[in-house]
């Protein structure tokens, strides 16, 4: 007993396995503990930066620049930018038919796994896409987002990183879910981004306040304008129609305009016919897939040819008549003053010349023949000078007064006045020629209109000098006034709306002007009037007479066609 008692008493006691382990758990956790003390002591990396976004200088990579003005905002869950996918055109398979059912396994394995399950959720994820130069892999040219809400904040950091964007051509919102305050905001941002944007595009975005006129203010530099399916109701086309023109003022930058799956009717065309009296830069439209019958397509018609002016616009008319005639007649002394040609002003130089020489010598001859002590002399040879240098005209006194003519050829004889009157006539016709050039390239027209392989429209701009519609040749006719119809517009989609044949004829008196118009051209500037019609899908028989008398005349004038038959001659 006490050998095993003392055998027990002087080994050591053996710790416990599970008691060794939770000490070392027990150290540990202790360790983290401090570790987590001392790490939330120590301020994060980016919260300094993250209150600082305008601090931020954009590098002009989108990618780059949004992710960081969003870490910067504390925008955490923010979309990525990504490349816009291609269409992949027809691809031949390579692989045999043995090898399909081994791929159909692969895929079925493959999809059953959980990473190919989350890379498939990936794709309805919010995302940026961009579409790149070719040139440069790094510059952006359009931007499209498409399938969710586009809020405030996006728009604010947009706002930062866009302008830094020198080749963006195009920005692209469908089904963004804009709203009035959110479409002022971004409207906003518009003149921020380079002047290479010139192509929006605001599709699925129905707002009850129908504001998108906006988008067409006179200081608006939007040349291509797509708003298909966003609801435009009678109550919107009539805001655009205001857009395009008024009676005093009108938009001179838009070329094309697609208001095509809307709900316009009637009085939303009539609308559009009024906006296209007075304007003369819109050369493409589309109305297709809304509600226009025959009282529509009678208003837009009667626009394409000679129509009859209101009371208002006869009054405005001759108002303007008034003013141009009172700047013609302010131009005419002013062109006369500094309108002096080369020979005049050398004898004019030559006149003056001679004419001080003349001055000179009396004083030189006094003052060889005059003795010294003849003092009262010289003061009255002084006195003749200071008389012939207030005349001005370089003539001594005994040569009698000069007539008007003489006069003003004689001021013009001093050297030094002539000089300064010829510098400030240069600078003037200068600023003149600067102002007029600044004019020609924001107010332009244009006059052709080609088509690619999709049949896309390429509009092709010239520069002319916009002159006032209501200032065009007129016509008098039972004492009313008919001005010209709208010859610029050469793009007209009418595509599936419930014209019948009543509408029909309207178009038909239209087309025959538009022909007539072209084929008296006397200027290859001058308009060419309209070269595409479609009226198909509508309520009237594709075979009716009026349609077909309508096909023939377009069909010569039609780009595309006329391309086709040119190539096939070729090649016959």
């Amino acid at each position: 007993m006490s050998s095993e008692s003392s055998g027990t008493g002087t080994s050591p006691r053996t710790p416990r396995p599970g008691a060794q382990k939770s000490s070392g758990a027990v150290t540990k956790k202790g360790d983290r503990g401090a570790k987590d003390k001392t790490a939330s002591n120590l301020p994060p990396v980016g919260e300094e930066e993250s209150k600082n976004p305008e601090e931020y200088q954009c590098t002009g990579v989108l990618e780059t620049d949004f992710a960081e003005l969003c870490t910067r905002s504390g925008y955490t869950d923010f979309p990525k930018v990504v490349t816009r996918p291609r269409a992949q055109q027809g691809s031949v398979p390579s692989a045999s038919t043995s090898e399909k059912p081994v791929q159909d396994d692969q895929r079925l394995s493959a999809s059953c796994s959980q990473n190919s399950m989350e890379s498939k959720y990936v794709f309805f994820r919010p995302t940026i896409q961009v579409e790149l130069e070719q040139e440069d892999s790094k510059a952006v040219k359009e931007i499209y987002i498409r399938g969710w809400k586009v809020e405030d904040r996006i728009l604010g950091i947009f706002s930062k990183c866009l302008p830094s964007l020198s080749q963006l051509q195009a920005i692209n919102l469908w089904k963004v879910g804009l709203t009035d305050k959110t479409l002022t905001t971004f409207i906003a941002l518009l003149p921020l981004c380079s002047s290479t944007l010139r192509k929006v595009s605001l599709e699925g975005n129905p707002i009850p306040e129908q504001s998108f006129n906006k988008l067409m203010g006179l200081d608006s530099t939007i040349v291509h304008l797509s708003l298909r399916n966003n609801n435009i109701n009678d109550h919107g086309a009539y805001l655009l129609g205001q857009a395009l023109s008024t009676l005093h003022n009108s938009n001179r930058t838009l070329v094309s305009l697609n208001l095509a799956f809307n709900h316009i009717g009637d009085v939303g065309a009539g609308h559009i016919a009024d906006g296209l009296r007075l304007n003369r830069s819109l050369l493409w439209l589309s109305l297709a897939h809304n509600r226009i019958q025959d009282k529509g397509a009678l208003k837009l018609a009667e626009v394409l040819r000679p129509f009859e002016l209101t009371h208002r616009e006869v009054v405005e008319r001759r108002r303007l008549l008034l003013v141009k005639g009172t700047q013609e007649r302010s131009r005419s002394p002013s062109s006369s003053r500094y309108g002096d040609s080369k020979a005049d002003r050398e004898k004019s130089q030559a006149l003056g010349i001679s004419n001080a020489t003349l001055v000179d010598k009396p004083e030189k001859i006094q003052s060889l023949k005059a003795p010294k002590s003849l003092g009262k002399k010289k003061e009255k040879a002084g006195e003749v000078v200071k008389k012939e240098e207030k005349l001005g005209s370089g003539q001594s006194p005994t040569q009698g007064t000069p007539k008007k003519e003489d006069a003003t050829k004689a001021g013009k004889g001093k050297v030094t006045i002539p000089e300064q009157k010829m510098s400030k006539g240069k600078a003037t016709k200068i600023g003149a020629k600067e102002k007029r050039s600044i004019l020609l390239e924001s107010e332009h027209l244009g006059q052709s209109l080609n088509y690619n392989q999709q049949s896309k429209p390429q509009l092709v701009v010239e520069a002319t000098e916009m002159v006032n519609p209501l200032l065009e040749p007129v016509e008098h006719r039972d004492g009313k006034v008919f001005l010209p119809g709208n010859k610029i517009l050469l793009h007209l989609n009418l595509l599936r709306n419930q014209i019948t044949e009543v509408g029909l004829e309207g178009f038909l008196t239209a087309v025959q002007y538009q022909v007539q118009v072209s084929k008296s051209r006397t200027s290859p500037k001058a308009p060419l009037g309209l070269l595409w019609l479609s009226l198909a899908k509508n309520c009237f028989d594709p075979q009716c007479p009026t349609h077909i008398m309508i096909q023939e005349l377009m069909l010569p004038r039609d780009p595309v066609k006329a391309k086709a038959r040119d190539e096939e001659a070729t090649a016959t």
